[in-house]
This record gives C-alpha cells, sequence and structure tokens, in this order.
C-alpha cells in the first residue's frame, strides 16, 4: 500500500495545490493526487476554474526535484493527454497515472500510453473501459461505500486499486 497527500500536504485548506503543500508532501516522500487543466496552451495545477496564478505542471515537476513519488493526476479538461505524456517525459518522470477524464477522452489516453485509471464509485457501478484501465480510482461522493471485498475483487483482476480516505474531505 501506498499513501498519497491530496493536492499536497496541506494544514489549511487555502494551502491545497499551492507550492508549499507539493514541497511538504514530497520532502516527507509522499506522492500526491492534484488536478490539472489547460489554459492558453499550458498545464496548470487547478481543481476549480483558474482564475491566474495558478502553479503549472512543469513548476510541480520541478519541485518534485528527480524524486519519481507517485502522482495521480485528476483530468479536468478534454483533450490533455499527450501533453501530459510529453511533458512527463520530458521530466523523466514514470510514476503517474490519469484519472478521472471524460469517459470519451479516455481513448486519448489509451492512444498516448498512458497509465490510465476508470473510476468507480457509489454512483458509477459500472467502470468505463475496465479492460483497457491499468486500475480503479474508487471514488465516494457521499462517503466510504466500498468494501474490503469490492478491493480484493478488483486486485484479483489485476488491476491497482486507488481509494480516497473521509480525511481527504475534511
Amino acid at each position: 500500500m501506498q499513501i498519497i497527500s491530496h493536492r499536497g500536504y496541506w494544514l489549511q485548506k487555502p494551502e491545497r495545490n499551492l507550492p508549499e503543500a507539493f514541497h511538504r508532501s514530497f520532502d516527507l516522500g509522499f506522492g500526491t493526487e492534484t488536478d490539472v487543466r489547460d489554459v492558453a496552451g499550458q498545464l496548470v495545477i487547478s481543481h476549480d476554474m483558474p482564475v491566474g496564478g495558478e502553479l503549472t505542471l512543469e513548476e510541480l515537476l520541478a519541485i518534485m526535484a528527480g524524486r519519481n513519488l507517485p502522482l495521480a493526476i485528476n483530468i479536468k479538461a478534454d483533450g490533455m493527454a499527450q501533453a501530459l505524456a510529453k511533458t512527463f517525459a520530458r521530466y523523466g518522470h514514470t510514476n503517474w497515472f490519469a484519472f478521472d477524464m471524460a469517459v470519451p477522452d479516455m481513448r486519448s489516453y489509451f492512444h498516448a500510453n498512458v497509465i490510465t485509471y476508470t473510476r468507480l464509485s457509489e454512483v458509477e457501478p459500472s467502470p468505463a473501459w475496465i479492460e483497457k484501465a491499468a486500475g480503479v480510482w474508487l471514488d465516494g461522493f457521499e462517503g466510504e461505500w466500498f468494501s474490503s471485498q469490492v478491493i480484493g475483487d478488483l486486485l484479483s483482476q489485476g488491476k491497482q486499486v486507488c481509494g480516497i480516505s473521509r480525511v481527504a474531505w475534511a
């Protein structure tokens, strides 16, 4: 089992997805889940609509400074598969996967040979393209609905499993 931070290791909510939260996470040896979207041809770190001044994906990878810690990339916009793959390759970062993209856009991630996770939640009981996905992101919109049996079934299918803790909602 690996434990990763959620939008960096933040101590206060305003630190989420900011450099200090990523420095803290990486310096402690934790990878992270973060959100990527595109703005004017750049890949930026932003869960919500960008307002300007967001950290770029390249700046995040520079903070990681060659540490190949796990990165779970939550896709917030369509059409970024090739740009993501090229950016990670340029930085030599191989320990990452993409998830949560629109189902039609998943095809572009498979075609770009990006490690792609599908999503399983209490409102999405049938994950899209599970046979092609390397793993499953277990999500909970109303809390932790999944059991050890659900996780075991996915592992027995040869899938990696990433589950979110209620602590992430704090």
